[in-house]
């Protein structure tokens, strides 16, 4: 069952709920059902990279985990306040953008890194902007001055001795809406663009621009894990087998997409969990890298959080091993990656007995 999240009555209640110290009597959270399966909130939100997380609802990965899937269509934007009000119980998405919420005590714990790429820095073909080093003095559009592609961009320029810091930056960032960003960049209004895939992908194929940084090819970023699963802390701390038990399916159907990219994008359309042209997002699909890692997403949080912190983001005195430590989670059941024979979907086992 898919309900979208952001409407005035869930917006009222969570605030009386918090206002009242009520946190976790008005959210009733996962629960056992009477068949012994638990029954998990998903975040999840119409973004191409997340074909794992839809694919594990839809082809069995979760059902055979023991866990039904109640999914909850949550804004990108929105799903730090989805998971602080208690409305989700798992979910998937850019590390970058929660990172300085987790050290304010945004209460997950990231568990294994998905994939790597999803995220472009680009510019008109023929603005002569060509490299990050070209980006100094320019201004540079975003969906969010806090999310990951802002991040993103901050970091690449940080690689390359460039200041971002507003109050003597090198750079402006200009924050626009995703869909006004492509007539930003097209009207001069800002000189380069940091967006996620698709629409990033969409714009550079339409606006036929010149692709500066894509994180999934770009040697700074190819190997750096970008999206990483996560559970709730009350998850994490009550239920830890349920939440080993959605990593499982999330690491295996990762496994699965990687190895079917185009099966994969036709499936995301065929259940209206994204939009777009297929052969565009299978080819998309097969640009990331779908080889799972627990400890790859642990090694990303090591990295971009040192960074970030150097940056100014994070706190500057933030040890990055540490603050690694206290936002993940291994569990002794759950194997670094697993392999494209140990993930064929249960709705296909079932459909060859």
């Amino acid at each position: 069952m898919k309900m979208n999240f952001i409407n005035r009555y869930k917006w009222i209640r969570t605030a009386f709920c918090l206002l009242g110290g009520l946190f976790l009597a008005c959210a009733c959270g996962s629960e056992e059902q009477d068949d012994g399966k638990f029954r998990l909130r998903i975040a999840y939100s119409p973004s191409l990279c997340q074909a794992p997380l839809h694919l594990a609802v839809e082809l069995g990965f979760l059902e055979e985990e023991g866990i039904i899937a109640e999914n909850v269509q949550v804004d990108a934007a929105h799903v730090q306040e989805a998971i602080g009000a208690n409305q989700v119980d798992v979910g998937f998405g850019l590390i970058g953008k929660f990172l300085q919420p987790l050290q304010n005590g945004l209460p997950i714990k990231f568990t294994a890194g998905i994939h790597t790429g999803c995220i472009k820095i680009f510019a008109l073909s023929g603005s002569g902007l060509s490299k990050i080093a070209d980006l100094k003095g320019k201004r540079i559009g975003v969906p969010g001055l806090a999310g990951a592609e802002a991040l993103i961009a901050k970091r690449a320029l940080f690689m390359n001795g460039i200041k971002t810091d507003p109050r003597d930056g090198e750079v402006e960032f200009v924050v626009f809406s995703r869909n006004e960003l492509g007539q930003a960049l097209q009207n001069g209004v800002v000189d380069a663009v940091s967006l996620g895939d698709p629409v990033a992908a969409q714009m550079i194929e339409s606006y036929n621009a010149t692709t500066i940084v894509d994180t999934a090819k770009s040697p700074e970023f190819a190997l750096e894990y970008c999206c990483a699963a996560f559970v709730s802390k009350l998850l994490a701390e009550k239920h830890p087998e349920i939440a080993a038990a959605f990593t499982r399916a999330i690491l295996k159907a990762s496994a699965w997409v990687a190895e079917h990219p185009e099966e994969a994008a036709k499936l995301q359309l065929e259940y209206k969990y994204v939009a777009g042209n297929q052969k565009l997002n299978s080819d998309i699909l097969k640009s990331y890298n779908y080889k799972p890692s627990v400890k790859g997403g642990y090694d990303a949080i090591v990295l971009s959080s040192g960074q970030l912190a150097e940056l100014g983001v994070l706190d500057k005195s933030t040890n990055p091993e540490e603050f690694a430590k206290n936002s993940y989670i291994f569990f002794d059941d759950v194997k670094d990656t697993y392999s494209a024979e140990e993930s064929l979907p249960p709705k296909f086992k079932k459909a060859d007995k």
